[in-house]
């Protein structure tokens, strides 16, 4: 399960990357469970922490940054996947100042003598999960 905090509450969430998005990186609540902060601070240990980045190009504007979309989102769910018993995942980016962006960088090239558009796709800062564990 995945974590995300909103206001005074831990949310579980599904990842919604999307490149026609306005925020291509985000989260949807799915609402099958909702922590109290306090509770998940006494419940729950940090265990393990991960910055997914990830980088693409390409010669189709949309399908290059669903393609950077793509390669972060199959990182999160190998993550998901490697999880343990009493274990789950929690995005740690604060919305606002330091939520991760894509970033998109233009050059021409000539291709078979005909100038052609280049897009190269990043994202910063990282997307940062951590794994967290239920005390025993």
């Amino acid at each position: 399960m995945i974590l995300k905090r909103y206001g005074t509450s831990y949310q579980s969430v599904e990842p919604n990357f999307e490149s026609k998005a306005l925020n291509e990186i985000g989260f949807r609540r799915d609402r099958a469970l909702a922590v109290p902060v306090a509770e998940f601070e006494d419940g729950y240990d940090r265990v393990a922490s991960h910055e997914l980045t990830a980088e693409a190009q390409g010669d189709v504007q949309d399908h290059t940054e669903q393609l950077l979309l793509d390669r972060l989102l199959a990182q999160l769910v190998a993550l998901h996947g490697a999880l343990g018993d009493g274990e789950l995942l929690v995005v740690e980016n604060g919305d606002g100042s330091d939520w991760p962006k894509t970033k998109q960088s233009i050059s021409n090239v000539v291709v078979e003598g005909e100038n052609r558009l280049h897009f190269s796709y990043a994202m910063a800062p990282a997307l940062r999960v951590g794994v967290y564990r239920r005390r025993s």
